[in-house]
């Protein structure tokens, strides 16, 4: 029997079971396609607070996200949870846990997995993308193990997320927008695409997307709009694309 998970993440688990794919994206597999499958890894982990803080996932919870490489050929600096494909005979589970070890160091060993969000179809690059939702238990150290592909780990607040000041709308040249997060030390690294429309739309269902600036918009760095796909409502995730 797996240990008992922390009171703040309660809600995040009745979400996996009861979220349908439609309240996370517009898109499925059309009938009788056959998308290439990938996983990537949702890591909540305890976040060090103030003992008096109510006991709620904002204020003690943090996501585990990573900066793609800003010399990648495609998509650099993209925002992304660690994951990739599918390899033969793997589950999403086991992808998404190798692939985090893989690019960051994360055990496999540490990290508690709790559910699977519903897998999600981006058109683009025809991929299934299965979100696997693991609580870091064990925490240990993660460093950048593939330099050729990271360039920096994110620890997230989610009390940051949450934060009005920090939620953008972002413009990509070809008129797209959609939902934005500002990270990094200087809240100059920008979240957006797949990744931030799953954490935007969880947040939503939860009932914890208060309100915010929605004509607050931020254009796209000039270094992350190399090989960004043109029409799509959740920009693909860079790592499952090579």
């Amino acid at each position: 029997m797996s240990p008992a998970l922390p009171g703040w993440l309660a809600p995040v688990v009745e979400a996996a079971s009861t979220i349908t794919v439609h309240e996370l994206t517009h898109f499925v597999p059309p009938e009788g396609t056959d998308p290439r499958r990938g996983a990537v890894l949702m890591v909540f982990a305890d976040r060090d607070a103030d003992p008096a803080s109510p006991d709620d996932l904002a204020h003690r919870g943090e996501l585990l996200l990573t900066e793609r490489n800003h010399h990648m050929r495609s998509h650099p600096g993209q925002v992304s949870f660690p994951g990739g494909r599918l390899d033969p005979g793997e589950t999403p589970r086991e992808a998404a846990l190798r692939e985090a070890h893989e690019e960051i160091g994360l055990q496999p060993t540490e990290v508690q997995v709790f559910g699977e969000l519903p897998e999600l179809w981006l058109p683009p690059s025809n991929f299934a993308v299965t979100p696997v939702l693991g609580y870091w238990r064990d925490r240990g150290q993660v460093r950048i193990e593939s330099p050729d592909e990271v360039h920096e780990i994110h620890h997230v607040a989610i009390a940051d997320l949450l934060d009005p000041d920090n939620r953008v709308s972002v413009r990509h040249p070809s008129g797209w927008t959609g939902p934005g997060f500002l990270i990094g030390p200087d809240r100059d690294v920008v979240l957006w695409g797949f990744t931030a429309g799953i954490i935007a739309r969880l947040f939503s269902y939860l009932g914890w997307d208060g309100d915010w600036d929605r004509a607050r918009v931020r254009d796209l760095p000039d270094h992350m709009l190399q090989g960004v796909p043109r029409n799509t409502d959740l920009a693909p995730n860079t790592k499952l694309e090579e």
